[in-house]
């Protein structure tokens, strides 16, 4: 666990994030210091050092005379990051094929599938919190077996974007039957994309990774069918939806 600066820099950075995500600073909103401060409940420097943070995550964007204000991200930068998650997870599983020692380092991969078997089919809201959770799981291993800080890096880069992680808009769309078709997809497709890392097969495992990412895609247009359901979606009000 984090501790001291650590942890008020962790707590900073957390809690920026998500008040940007819910709105509470819109984009184009210059982010004052002193306010921040008092809202989120850290000290100058651990909100600076997430100041820095959410700008190379791309979520702020530094101002000529200094400080920061909030970015506004259009369709097409949200199209490009989860292509670029594709890319970036597909050079992880052909990394996790290519650098695979042993089966045994897919036990713990297996086991994360074989949960997600058992909940894909159950539209409950139990199960819903469940399936982010195993879901964000499967993808962490998969990136782990790749054996690259540099490319844990870069995607954890591209998930900060609104929209592009794995999990973004499954809670909205639980009740969506194409959505709900969607799961059983992405679901064969962690299937399939275990099996070719098992089988040393990089390319292959490459060729579903990215595939596999651009589900995302076509979930977002789920939800921009239903602007009822895009409002309550987190980081909806950084999206321009008429970008």
């Amino acid at each position: 666990m984090p501790r001291g600066d650590s942890a008020q820099t962790v707590k900073a950075t957390l809690g920026l994030r998500q008040l940007l995500f819910d709105g509470e600073i819109r984009p184009g909103e210059r982010l004052v210091e002193l306010t921040l401060v008092e809202r989120i409940g850290v000290s100058r420097t651990p909100l600076r050092l997430a100041l820095t943070t959410l700008e190379h995550e791309g979520l702020v964007e530094s101002l000529p005379g200094g400080g920061f204000t909030v970015r506004e991200f259009t369709l097409g930068e949200i199209d490009d990051a989860i292509e670029l998650r594709g890319v970036l997870e597909g050079t992880a599983a052909r990394f996790a094929a290519e650098r695979l020692e042993s089966l045994d380092e897919l036990i713990e991969l297996h086991e994360t599938a074989a949960l997600l078997d058992e909940v894909v089919d159950d539209a409950s809201p139990e199960a819903m919190v469940a399936y982010v959770e195993l879901n964000e799981s499967f993808h962490a291993q998969l990136v782990a077996l790749a054996k690259s800080e540099l490319v844990t890096r870069a995607i954890g880069r591209a998930l900060a974007v609104p929209f592009a992680s794995p999990g973004a808009l499954v809670p909205s769309l639980a009740d969506h039957p194409e959505w709900r078709a969607s799961l059983v997809v992405a679901q064969h497709q962690h299937r399939t994309l275990l099996e070719a890392i098992a089988a040393r097969q990089g390319a292959r495992a490459d060729q579903i990774a990215r595939e596999h990412a651009r589900l995302s895609r076509r979930n977002l247009d789920l939800v921009l069918e239903r602007r009822d359901i895009l409002a309550g979606v987190p980081g909806a009000p950084l999206l321009n939806v008429d970008s």
